[in-house]
């Protein structure tokens, strides 16, 4: 059988899919796996080997780039698509394929076949959500993910002795997610001989100057980091700490001791990683440093 799994998102989001994505793969071993994703992710999406194609949404609303779709998914001849995404845009992506016939179809389209749409589904967290969209088929999710694919070497960085990375940033448009001490926290690490390492895109320059200013030992490492180096960095990192961004989710799904800072300005429900701490407060006003820190040591006591 053909298979199509859709899941767009974002960074972030593909991480803390996952779960959803090998257990698929475990129930369709013999099945022919495709994923349809954003462009920025389908490199990712083909390193993983979780899946046999990987195509790239248009990503366009015009009329043309939903009938590309539309071709797309015909043409695949599948009998199951599961539908991760679970959004407007994807409810019609099902409904491009009228008059029919369907395939059997999870998702959140009104009349699937498997239908996944409930109130508030929302606020239910991610992998619950993913539980839930596939125990009617017999699948069911490991409690962490396998991310052992992703490493690099990281040697050329020189981090010999202990290390703890720093995840300042979030997408541009939410700086609310911003915690605004890890200055503060990188002295306070350094002062532990535990080295301050910062990870970021170019935006997020300006937020590793004021931590190297503020901790000279800190080591800047924003724009020098592929995916994979990330991954293999925090499989070795003594601890991490970050702001509810693409880039923490990575690093809890790999499995180190992490630390995902959340205040009311997003929901902190959504994380994933066999050793990651949700440290929440209402404001960021009221986190402190001490508190993130005796966070850390209870992600570093997780097995």
């Amino acid at each position: 059988m053909n298979v199509l799994v859709i899941k767009l998102g974002a960074f972030g989001d593909f991480f803390l899919a996952q779960t959803a994505f090998e257990a698929i793969r475990r129930h369709h071993a013999g099945d022919r796996l495709t994923l349809l994703t954003i462009p920025q992710l389908a490199p990712l999406a083909r390193m993983s080997g979780l899946f046999d194609e990987v195509w790239e949404d248009p990503r366009g609303r015009s009329l043309g780039d939903y009938l590309k779709v539309r071709r797309m998914i015909r043409g695949g001849r599948f009998g199951r698509v599961y539908d991760l995404q679970g959004t407007g845009r994807t409810d019609r992506y099902f409904w491009l394929l009228f008059p029919g016939p369907w395939p059997e179809w999870s998702g959140t389209a009104r009349f699937a076949s498997h239908d996944d749409s409930y109130p508030k589904r929302r606020k239910v967290p991610v992998l619950q959500r993913y539980e839930r969209q596939l125990r009617p088929f017999g699948i069911d999710l490991a409690p962490h993910p396998d991310l052992s694919w992703l490493d690099a070497d990281v040697g050329r960085f020189g981090l010999d002795g202990d290390y703890a990375l720093l995840i300042p940033g979030s997408s541009a448009g939410r700086p609310d997610k911003r915690w605004p001490r890890y200055p503060e926290l990188a002295r306070a690490l350094a002062e532990r001989g535990v080295r301050p390492v910062v990870l970021g895109t170019g935006i997020e320059k300006d937020l590793a100057a004021a931590i190297t200013a503020a901790c000279p030992a800190a080591l800047d490492l924003t724009d020098r980091t592929g995916i994979a180096e990330i991954g293999a960095l925090a499989r070795r990192a003594w601890a991490a700490v970050g702001n509810d961004t693409g880039p923490t989710h990575l690093v809890a799904a790999v499995g180190g001791p992490t630390v995902a800072l959340f205040s009311d300005a997003s929901n902190p429900i959504h994380a994933s990683g066999r050793r990651v701490v949700l440290h929440h407060r209402p404001s960021f006003d009221a986190m402190d440093v001490d508190g993130v820190l005796e966070a850390v040591g209870r992600a570093q006591a997780l097995a």
